[in-house]
């Protein structure tokens, strides 16, 4: 056989690495709860200190600080084991930008896939069970893990809409969830007011979110389905809609479109942010695989492609609309 040949037939390495990739989630999940990140940035450089510290095993460590080095997440360095810089910013406790508690969640939750080829062929989730009912626990637990996720979508926004002088603005968040989005913009803006529509379960947790911020006294909630909850007439400056849009169907987010344009008073801004899929659906990767995460857990929910939006959102009734990439996986679309 010839060599030059032979060095450009396909592998399969890249195949194992997706076959496998439970191994990567659960060796992640492992990680963030031993906070093996933490104590490496605390000084923690072999795997004998690391298991000092995490009170576990130096076997145990030794697994997990090889899987994270396999898998690029830390790196060694003369024999010392050292955070890369994005674990550096991520995965350390403490940080503002910390993803571990959704690394951890998901870790715990790759069960649920198992039943993705089934749901394939129906098109329906395989269970009536659904954590989309208002009392649900898991929302205690999903909410504040994902709020790292929007933090860079909330500040393209306000840099965006000019937020930090714009005075005193009004805000309302529809399904706003931890309360990212007001704890980010009122402590840009003294000024500003923020009012979220979300569950009774989770307008508790984003209270206590936004007052950890310092700015809960700027901050209301409406308890509610936003589904069936009026948002007023000509009441706020801004309106948000951040990572719903996926979980709902064309008719529903047609008629939020409509309630929104209802709400902003005359040249509002409808701030949109979800995972969106370019219009012939070749990209971009997460949206595209993230489709599965709808498939499994909504009846009609979608990654929605451009087209989607600009149509939805016309037909609602907003006339300039905009698309705006983040240094996240998801797209900012802007609306008056």
């Amino acid at each position: 056989m010839d060599v030059a040949m032979s060095d450009r037939q396909p592998s399969p390495e890249r195949i194992l690495q997706l076959a496998t990739g439970a191994w990567a989630a659960s060796i992640l999940g492992a990680g963030v709860t031993h906070a093996i990140f933490t104590h490496i940035e605390a000084g923690a450089i072999t795997a004998k200190a690391v298991a000092e510290r995490a009170g576990i095993a130096e076997r145990g460590a030794q697994c997990v600080l090889d899987g994270l080095v396999g898998l690029g997440l830390i790196e060694v360095v003369d024999g010392a084991y050292r955070n890369t810089p994005e674990s550096a910013e991520f995965l350390v406790e403490g940080k503002p930008t910390y993803f571990g508690a959704f690394a951890k969640l998901q870790g715990s939750d790759m069960t649920r896939h198992a039943v993705l080829a089934e749901v394939v062929a129906t098109g329906v989730p395989v269970t009536t069970e659904t954590n989309d009912v208002p009392d649900s626990p898991f929302w205690e637990s999903l909410v504040p893990a994902i709020a790292p996720l929007s933090v860079p979508s909330a500040l393209t926004a306000a840099e965006e809409l000019g937020l930090a002088d714009a005075g005193p603005v009004s805000i309302l968040d529809v399904g706003g969830g931890s309360g990212i989005y007001s704890a980010v913009w009122l402590g840009m803006n003294q000024q500003a007011r923020a009012t979220q529509l979300d569950w009774p379960t989770v307008n508790r947790v984003a209270t206590g979110f936004v007052a950890q911020h310092g700015v809960g006294d700027r901050f209301r909630t409406i308890d509610g389905d936003f589904h069936t909850v009026e948002f007023g007439t000509d009441e706020y400056d801004v309106g948000v809609y951040s990572h719903i849009a996926h979980q709902e169907g064309r008719d529903a987010n047609v008629a939020v479109f409509r309630k929104f344009l209802r709400a902003l008073k005359p040249g509002g801004t409808l701030v949109v942010n979800d995972f969106v899929v370019d219009d012939d659906r070749s990209g971009p990767p997460f949206p595209l695989i993230f489709h599965s995460e709808m498939l499994l857990n909504t009846t009609s929910g979608a990654t929605w492609r451009r087209a989607d939006f600009q149509a939805w959102l016309a037909e609602a009734g907003f006339s300039d609309i905009r698309f705006v990439p983040t240094p996240s996986p998801a797209t900012l679309v802007l609306a008056r």
